[in-house]
Formats: C-alpha cells, sequence, structure tokens
C-alpha cells in the first residue's frame, strides 16, 4: 500500500476532525477558488467521504474571472462534486474598500447557496498563515481581544478546518495529488494591506525570529478567542443585572470590570441598532465615560442616528427629536 505524503494526510486529518461532528449523509460544500488552500481542502472533504458540493465565486474583479470560475466547476464536475455550484457576484455599491466589498459579497452568495442546497456545513480553506496575517492586521489597527481573536473555527454554517495547518502544506498536498492551483493576482498585489503583510511583513519577522513566529500568532488567536467566549459569556449575565426600566442602571454598570462593562455597552448599543460594523472603539469609550466619568456631558451619538444620554442613575436611549 503506498505510503499516504505527510502534506496530504495533515490536510485530510483536518478536515476530518472538522466535520466529525456531522451525521452520516450530511451535505458539505466546500468554497473553492481554485487557489491551493481552498484546492488541497477540496480534495481532502471528497476523500474523507461526506456528501460533498463545491461552490466557486466569482466576484468579476479580475479579467478572465468567469473563465476561471467555470474551470474549477469542471474539474469539480469530473471529480463527483455534487453539487458545483458558482456564484455571480457583484461588489459595486458594497461599503468598504474592495477587499471588505468582495468578502461581503462572497459570504452572502455562499450563505444564499448553503441555505438553497440545505448544506450542514460550508468549508473555507483559511490556514495557519492566514491566521497570522489576521492578527497581525489586527494588532496595526489597534484592535482589543476580539480582533486578536482572529477568525473563528466555526462561525454559523462556515467551517475553517486548516486553521492548524501551514500554507506550504496545501501546496505540498496539491504538488502530491496533482493538482495545479490557480495563483491569485490580488495575493501579491501590494495595493491590499494582507498582501503586503504576506509579501513584506511576515518573512521579516520569520527571519527575525525564527519560523515559530506564524504558529505562536495563530495560538495567540485561539488563547484569545478562549478568553473572549468567556468573557463574553460574563457580559451576557451582567447585561441583564444592569437593565432597568428606562435603559442600563449606570451603579451596575459601575461595578462591573472594565472589560465586562465595555463589552455590556457594547452589546447594549448593538440591541439599539447600531450596527456593527460601524460601531467602533470610540463610542464605546463614549459611552463608558457616561458611567466612570461623568461631569454633565450631552448626548452620545452611536451610529445609525442613534443617541444615549445619561438620565439620574440610567443611560436611556434619546429619540432623535431629542438629540441636539
Amino acid at each position: 500500500m503506498a505510503r499516504i505524503p505527510p502534506p496530504v494526510a495533515a490536510v485530510r486529518t483536518a478536515v476530518r476532525r472538522g466535520l466529525a461532528d456531522l451525521p452520516t449523509g450530511a451535505l458539505v460544500l466546500v468554497a473553492c477558488s481554485g487557489g491551493a488552500d481552498s484546492l488541497a481542502l477540496a480534495a481532502a472533504a471528497k476523500f474523507v467521504g461526506h456528501r460533498v458540493g463545491l461552490v466557486t465565486v466569482d466576484h468579476g474583479l479580475q479579467e478572465g474571472s468567469d473563465r476561471r470560475a467555470r474551470s474549477v466547476a469542471a474539474w469539480a464536475r469530473d471529480a463527483g462534486f455534487d453539487p458545483v455550484r458558482i456564484a455571480t457576484v457583484s461588489v459595486a455599491g458594497l461599503p468598504g474598500g474592495p477587499e471588505a466589498a468582495a468578502r461581503t459579497a462572497r459570504y452572502e452568495a455562499l450563505t444564499a447557496t448553503a441555505a438553497e442546497s440545505g448544506a450542514a456545513a460550508v468549508l473555507l480553506g483559511h490556514t495557519r498563515d492566514d491566521q497570522a496575517e489576521t492578527v497581525l492586521l489586527a494588532l496595526a489597527r489597534g484592535a482589543g481581544p476580539r480582533g486578536l481573536s482572529g477568525m473563528p473555527g466555526r462561525r454559523g454554517v462556515f467551517r475553517r478546518p486548516l486553521l492548524d495547518v501551514a500554507r506550504a502544506q496545501t501546496r505540498k498536498a496539491c504538488a502530491a495529488l496533482g493538482l495545479a492551483p490557480w495563483e491569485d493576482p490580488h495575493n501579491t498585489d501590494p495595493a491590499y494591506a494582507r498582501s503586503r503583510v504576506r509579501s513584506s511583513v511576515l518573512p521579516v519577522l520569520i527571519d527575525t525570529l525564527g519560523p515559530g513566529v506564524l504558529g505562536n500568532l495563530a495560538r495567540t488567536a485561539s488563547l484569545m478567542a478562549a478568553d473572549n467566549e468567556a468573557l463574553d459569556e460574563l457580559a451576557s449575565g451582567s447585561l441583564a443585572e444592569a437593565r432597568s426600566e428606562a435603559g442600563l442602571s449606570v451603579t451596575a454598570l459601575r461595578g462591573m470590570p472594565a472589560a465586562i462593562r465595555g463589552r455590556v455597552l457594547h452589546r447594549w448599543a448593538r440591541e439599539l441598532g447600531a450596527p456593527g460594523g460601524a460601531l467602533a472603539y470610540g463610542h464605546v469609550v463614549a459611552l463608558d465615560a457616561l458611567v466612570t466619568d461623568w461631569h454633565g456631558q450631552g448626548v452620545v451619538h452611536l451610529p445609525a442616528g442613534i443617541g444615549v444620554a445619561r438620565h439620574m442613575d440610567d443611560l436611556v436611549r434619546v429619540v432623535p427629536s431629542h438629540i441636539k
């Protein structure tokens, strides 16, 4: 019996573990761009033996992207994936820069495809290297624990089974399996922050601190994710305790540790209707000042036209007509 190349075995083991809880016969979709990471992921998922389909997203941002999508779909059909879908999206008019807009469109398309096909999970090909890049980008923008926790292994229908697998392993797995990955030119385009981190920052860190830096950054994300989960659970109970007839009790808030109070205020702001993508650190700091540094300041303006003020011993929402 031929020995399975270690990179192939590593990817298969990661996928097997990532799908272990799914019932027999559950449909799994692989999101595949044709790059080495998602191609190795797709091959491993097919080998593991679940019902496996594939979806490839055409963002329309590059010349020939439609041909690339058809090529990936044709490979998937020949390899026995079922169903195989091409999701064509438009990023025009979506908020954020090109990266953010493409990501939003991609996840919306993947979510819709999963719902239409009845898939139990959608697999994403993010690797340990992607996680390390995410942590560095979070550090650069001054993110807190939530940002430093990186990409979750699971969220909703999405799963990332390769977060403990190096990018080099997926490339070697493709080579061992005779698969020819597509090289996305965006991955080396210096116009994108992640590309600059990948091509310039990480090589310097590896050269200076050693190859273990990638694993250490990814491990930091895992540790922070565990801490966040515990803190979020505490914050959920604290929010319930802080509720008053008017809004939130300042006395209850003042008695909380800062890490819990910040999460409580963030959750409450989201409940009021502030969109998560627009709710920034500064908004939460301003809300916190109403509790811990009260000196008669006025309304705190949150995204979506939401106002919060302090009234007596409560934080209250201010209706738009009363916001000055």
